[in-house]
């Protein structure tokens, strides 16, 4: 075998590569376990212990944060938690930048944003344009724009160009509020949060797993960002108030140290701490649940929780009080509410937002001073208008530049004025960021900050300057929520069937090759396995249900690999010759089927991918990876093997036959044209039935493509669909419909009632008419929470960009796998046969879902998972034509003589054996995932099991006929033009 040698080595070092990642997993599991030990249920104590050792370096030179962020990461249907898809108020950020009274503009904005709420496929800008122009076709866009953006807009601008600027004005808030969201939840403490840009610039994505307080996330994203300047206070001028707070504070220490726990709970000036360890020290949210009904304790004065004090008792200056260890900080927080009336009215206490030390221990506390009568901030975040970090002079140190617009210039000049040798603290969402020092007044707007930044730290300020007062409000649009116990589920039953699947497949190749040649497909097959999840590892991606059922079916498909191998080698050892040269044949005229076969299926993984999103993505990106290494373990790994043992004289008695796999590995002769006709007329029929399916039954549209909202319930008791549904009605109306979810006992519930509803509180509205809908369903003691498991909520714009995504994705797939076979085969009646039987095995999985929907026991939905599956079945089944073909082509090269009807029936009969192997190993995969996965992947799994079947028929009966149809037509009249000349 040529290049064995850089075979082993890239296979050692993707090895070790792997063992490195996944080691990563490992040691978090251990800690993760000691954390439980340690904690015996408590939540708070376990997070409290994996906090302090969170910048101990536990693992080769690793802090325990940095092994946790390397850890596989565990998506929301496997760890409970929460994805929320929002959406920049376009409509605000062109509002503002117009300052106009035009009732032309203002219908024009008024009529996009009901267009844009019911869902459109363009972006919000173009909408606008278009009902503008409508409105007034011959308005100029430049007239209003030219003069609030003089700078941006020439008077003499075209609609199209105004159109440019306000798109990249959009683009640049959406940039703010990312920044402004991505600080929010770096505070929340979650491990693996996502959070990234859509393909809209005004959208954008964010997925939190173990968050358990949907009411705090919504509100704390849909929140304004207030970027704030305010006063300070110099220590010394607060000495006797900090003495007043220490000597009071050890003399409560004192009072309730032999009862503090239950003195603490029975004062009746407590604090809860939940909001104050959030605020305070970012502590994870979805711990504050646990804590929200914890006390502070006090154990030591106001002084001694500071780490060495430089407070105004000992004459310093500046704003910084002193430094806090984290777990401290509700203790300081609690003092200073309790004793807050010892101060002046207008001192504030804000905490620095990053950590001073390197083990991310100690938070600095800062005193502000209010201004005017509110005893506010001395001036809002909203008169920047730029910020820009850059470098000093001749390479010196980081600075940050901020200019101003008219009127908070004029107000910056009079506080600078006022404040030289002072400092001036800049906050956002209550957080001191940083706070320089007032050297001269500033007058013009423009100011540089400066200090010791590091070119990181000058680019976060950057951000922070540019939020300012964020711009435009979001709204969510787009929401699912998966309960911890359901996530529990999902990993229990993921798991089961994945085991049950690989001892399935491990029985099967033994029975089918005999136990050597069997023991060598599943050792492949164990380290594809172990590569993939390496692989996963090493890119930090995020392991889901969909994830777990791509792993799957990549072993599936590598099991395919190995079929097709050894059907070569029993073909090569049937003529005659040596185990070894058999061996060397038959991978060497296996490989062009495999490779072409293993690239298709990623082409349409890498569409999935593009296309889709949440665990879709998941789904495609596991399929992409376990295809890549199976093809490294079935073509390369596995024929170093055999080579290996065969040159240390084991082995050589294999033959590759069972009596099993006898009964149909055989000489076949049959006639696959002739009968094809009969099939055609067969699928001809079964069209038909699934088109008038279409016009009468029609498709069970998700929520996915009309928008709207689930809900997954679980009773304590089984019950009816019906009953539940009639239950409901008089609070849904007819927009309500309920099915069974993988026993009696659950249901989900769907609806697009209120789905426009622009109300804050229309998610505990609707829950709230869950429960008297269901009130007579609920255990007593009990409330509607503690039955709901998960929500999804999909608004209608989402929904109509999901349908156009699709469809697009579907149509892209169809067209690159024609394409594909017409440039690898270069005989275009092999791309049409292709094409056209791909068609059938889509509209098969359409017709079925069509007819079935409303049989069978489980989801069969027209959404994303829907589209995957389609997009699957057409990557599967493209492998059994790429096969078929491959064998036309190579009897066609061995067999030039031969008539066309006899290559292409001695090539089906050939491959038949290989069919039968791979459809059977897939399908029982298939079964076991059918039966025993989770209900989130039943209605794919189905699919597949449609695509299996569906795509062997249409290679043998469609693909091959209308290849052979269209090539004899071709050779007729080339022989007719013979004839003429």
């Amino acid at each position: 075998m040529q290049n064995k040698g850089f075979i082993q080595v890239f296979s050692i070092i993707l090895t070790l590569i792997c063992l490195f990642y996944l080691s990563f997993t490992f040691v978090g599991w251990q800690y993760n376990k000691k954390a439980n030990e340690y904690a015996n249920g408590n939540l708070a104590l376990k997070n409290q212990y994996l906090d302090s050792l969170s910048t101990e370096k536990v693992y080769l030179g690793y802090t325990l944060k940095q092994i946790r962020e390397k850890e596989i990461g565990l998506g929301l249907d496997l760890k409970g938690g929460m994805t929320v898809t929002l959406e920049i108020d376009a409509s605000q950020v062109v509002r503002s930048l117009a300052n106009t009274d035009d009732p032309v503009f203002n219908q024009a904005l008024s009529e996009t944003v009901a267009q844009n709420r019911k869902g459109s496929s363009s972006d919000f800008i173009t909408l606008f344009l278009q009902n503008y122009e409508r409105l007034n076709p011959n308005g100029k866009l430049a007239n209003i724009f030219s003069i609030t953006m003089s700078d941006r807009v020439s008077p003499s601008a075209s609609n199209a160009d105004v159109a440019s600027v306000l798109r990249k004005e959009v683009a640049s808030v959406a940039d703010n509020s990312f920044n402004v969201l991505t600080t929010r939840i770096d505070r929340f403490g979650v491990v693996s949060p996502n959070i990234q840009r859509l393909d809209r610039a005004e959208r954008i994505l964010i997925e939190l797993p173990g968050i358990t307080e949907p009411d705090r996330v919504r509100n704390l994203l849909q929140g304004s960002a207030n970027l704030e300047f305010w006063k300070t206070y110099n220590l010394n001028e607060l000495s006797t108030y900090f003495s007043e707070v220490n000597s009071r504070s050890s003399e409560y220490a004192v009072a309730n140290s032999p009862l503090a726990k239950d003195s603490t709970a029975n004062d009746s000036t407590a604090i809860e701490t939940g909001a104050a360890i959030v605020d305070s020290a970012g502590v994870a949210l979805a711990e504050t649940a646990e804590q929200d009904s914890d006390k502070v304790v006090i154990t030591k004065s106001f002084a001694q929780y500071f780490n060495q004090p430089y407070f105004a008792m000992g004459q310093a200056t500046g704003p910084i009080v002193g430094t806090v260890a984290k777990n401290d900080t509700s203790a300081v927080n609690y003092l200073l509410q309790r004793y807050k009336d010892i101060f002046p009215a207008d001192v504030r206490f804000k905490w620095g937002f990053k950590p001073i030390d390197q083990r991310e221990t100690y938070f600095e506390l800062f005193a502000l001073q209010g201004d005017g009568t509110k005893r506010g901030p001395a001036l809002e975040g909203d008169v920047i208008t730029n910020a820009r970090a850059d470098q000093g002079q001749q390479g010196s140190a980081w600075e940050v530049s901020m200019t101003m617009n008219s009127s908070g210039a004029s107000r910056w000049a009079t506080i600078t004025g006022a404040e030289v040798g002072n400092s001036i603290a800049i906050i956002l969402d209550g957080y001191v960021y940083s706070a320089p020092r007032v050297n001269d007044k500033i007058e013009g707007g423009r100011s540089s900050i400066t200090g010791n930044f590091s070119p990181q730290e000058a680019q976060d300020l950057e951000n922070v300057l540019k939020s300012g007062k964020m711009q435009a409000g979001v709204r969510i649009v787009q929401e699912d929520i998966v309960g911890p116990s359901l996530g529990q589920e999902s990993i229990q039953e993921g798991m089961i069937s994945f085991i049950i699947a690989l001892i399935v497949l491990f029985i099967f190749t033994c029975l089918l090759y005999g136990f050597t040649p069997g023991m060598v497909i599943n050792g492949a097959l164990l380290l594809n396995f172990f590569f993939t999840l390496g692989a996963l590892a090493a890119f930090q991606a995020v392991l889901t249900l969909p994830g777990i059922a791509g792993m799957i079916l990549s072993l599936a498909m590598a099991v395919d690999a190995n079929v097709l191998i050894n059907e070569r080698i029993k073909e090569e050892l049937a003529g005659g010759k040596t185990l070894r040269r058999a061996l060397e044949d038959g991978y060497k005229n296996a490989f062009s089927a495999i490779f072409d076969s293993n690239l298709t299926s990623i082409i349409v993984g890498i569409i999935l991918m593009l296309f889709g999103t949440g665990a879709i993505k998941g789904f495609a990106i596991t399929l992409i990876i376990g295809i890549a290494v199976s093809f490294l373990t079935a073509v390369y790994l596995t024929r170093i093997l055999y080579e290996y043992q065969l040159d240390k004289g084991r082995w050589q008695k294999l033959d590759f036959m069972t009596p099993f796999s006898k009964t149909f590995s055989k000489e076949y002769s049959f006639d696959f044209l002739k009968g094809s006709k009969k099939v055609l007329a067969g699928i001809a029929l079964f069209i038909l039935i699934c088109i008038v399916s279409l016009f009468t039954l029609k498709l069970n549209s998700g929520i996915d493509f009309t928008g709207g909202r689930n809900y997954i319930v679980r009773f304590d008791q089984p019950v009816s669909t019906a009953d539940v549904q009639d239950a409901l009605t008089p609070y849904f109306g007819e927009s309500v419909r309920v099915i069974t979810i993988g026993s009696s006992d659950r249901v989900r519930i769907s609806t697009n009632h209120l789905i426009e509803s622009e109300n804050e509180n229309i998610e505990q509205e609707l829950v709230d008419l869950l429960g008297q809908g269901l009130k007579e369903f609920i255990t007593p003691g009990k409330t509607i929470d503690d039955h709901i498991q998960s929500s999804q909520k999909v608004g209608p714009s989402v929904a109509e960009d999901m349908l156009k995504n699709a469809v697009l994705a579907l149509a892209i797939a169809l067209f690159c796998m024609g394409l594909y076979i017409l440039l690898r085969f270069r005989n275009w009646t092999f791309s049409v046969g292709t094409t056209a039987a791909l068609a059938v095995d889509a509209f098969s999985v359409i017709g079925l879902y069509s007819l079935l929907w409303k049989i069978m026991p489980f989801s069969m939905e027209m959404d994303q998972t829907f589209v995957a599956a389609i997009l699957t079945v057409v990557g599967y089944s493209l492998n059994d034509k790429v096969v078929v073909f491959d064998r036309v082509r190579e009897y066609m090269t061995l067999y030039p003589k031969r008539d066309l009807r006899s290559l292409f029936n001695d090539s089906l009969n050939a491959v038949l054996a290989r069919t039968i192997s791979t459809g059977l190993s897939t399908i029982l995969v298939i079964i076991c995932i059918l039966f025993l996965g989770g209900d989130s992947i039943r209605s794919f799994v189905f699919a597949m099991l449609i695509g299996v079947v569906v795509g062997t028929v249409t290679s043998l009966f469609v693909a091959a006929p209308v290849a052979f149809k269209m090539m004899t037509n071709q050779q007729k009249k080339k022989e007719q033009q013979g004839l003429k000349k």
